[in-house]
C-alpha cells in the first residue's frame, strides 16, 4: 500500500514539474555583433520565451539590439558587462563599409530612453564605438542576482 501511495505521489510530482515553466536565462558572454537579421530573430525568440537575459561580457554592435527587443525588466548585467554602440553600416560588394543614416536613426529610436540619452550625451551614433559599462551601465540596468 505504501508503495502505491509513493508511486502516486512520485507521478503527481513529475506531472507538476512537467507543467511548471522552467526559469531559464540567456547569458551573453562575448558577442562582437554581426549581421542584424540573425540577432533580431534570436532576440524575438528570447522575448517570446520569457527568458531572462544576463549580459556577462562584451555585447557589441548588433548584439545591443537585445535592449530594443527584450523587456527591460528581463535584462540584467554583471560587472563584466560592456555594451558597444555605433552607427548602422552596410558592406558593399567590394567589402567596403558605408553609412546607413536612416537605419541609425531607427536603431537609436528603438533603444530604451536611458540608453538613448546616454548615447546622445556622447555625441550620438557615429562610426566610433561607444562603450557603456561600469557605473553608467549599472545606473540603467540592474545587477544580476
Amino acid at each position: 500500500m505504501r508503495r502505491v501511495i509513493f508511486l502516486k505521489v512520485l507521478m503527481l510530482a513529475s506531472v507538476l514539474v512537467a507543467i511548471t515553466p522552467a526559469v531559464a536565462e540567456i547569458r551573453i558572454i562575448q558577442s562582437p555583433g554581426g549581421q542584424v537579421g540573425p540577432f533580431l530573430d534570436l532576440f524575438e525568440k528570447v522575448r517570446e520565451s520569457g527568458e531572462r537575459v544576463v549580459i556577462d561580457g562584451p555585447c557589441l554592435s548588433a548584439c545591443t539590439l537585445v535592449l530594443s527587443i527584450v523587456p527591460d525588466e528581463r535584462i540584467c548585467v554583471t560587472k563584466r558587462a560592456v555594451l558597444g554602440f555605433h552607427a548602422a553600416r552596410s558592406v558593399d560588394r567590394r567589402g567596403r563599409f558605408y553609412a546607413e543614416p536612416e537605419a541609425s536613426v531607427a536603431v537609436l529610436a528603438a533603444y530604451p530612453g536611458p540608453v538613448r540619452d546616454w548615447i546622445s550625451r556622447r555625441g550620438g551614433l557615429t562610426s566610433r564605438l561607444l562603450l557603456l559599462r561600469g557605473r553608467d551601465l549599472a545606473a540603467i540596468y540592474p545587477r544580476c542576482r
